[in-house]
């Protein structure tokens, strides 16, 4: 007789560890932003344009899922304090431009560092094939949490108009 869970038993299994490192990572995120005196959007805006490099500020509210008034006060905030800069777009003078201060990027990554030095070598342990399995598991919980934000801001914008 085999010891291995049933199917619907590992599911489960996945569903519950996928909750609950969702909630750690959300309260995680919220001490990473305190340490740094910074909101959790703000720390979200910062790490964006941390991955991308310089975006709009449409860029960075949709990406963030800020309305772009809520945007346009992370963004001033964060330019006062010295995180971003930012520049009417030459080529559509509507647009802003914002950057991540080079000067900065250190200090934001600084707080993370032990959690990668450990992630790497949880990573580390596995072998190839396992490794591309998450990289595929975490690019469709990607496309699926897009689709999900696309969906929520359509019924959003329903209700603000009926």
């Amino acid at each position: 007789m085999s010891h291995e869970p049933d199917r619907a038993s590992a599911i489960a299994d996945l569903m519950r560890a996928g909750r609950e490192n969702s909630r750690l990572s959300m309260v995680f995120r919220y001490a990473i932003a305190e340490r740094l005196g910074l909101t959790v959007s703000d720390l979200e805006c910062l790490d964006f344009l941390a991955d991308v490099g310089p975006a709009t500020a449409g860029q960075v509210a949709e990406r963030t899922n800020l309305t772009t008034g809520a945007v346009t006060s992370v963004l001033r905030r964060l330019q006062q304090a010295g995180w971003v800069t930012t520049e009417r777009d030459p080529a559509d003078r509507r647009r802003v431009i914002v950057t991540l201060r080079p000067e900065r990027a250190a200090e934001l990554e600084r707080p993370y560092e032990r959690f990668a030095g450990r992630a790497k070598q949880l990573i580390e342990g596995y072998r190839v094939e396992e490794v591309m399995l998450l990289v595929r598991h975490f690019e469709r919980l990607q496309a699926m949490y897009l689709a999900e934000l696309d969906h929520l801001r359509g019924d959003n914008a329903t209700q603000r108009s009926a």
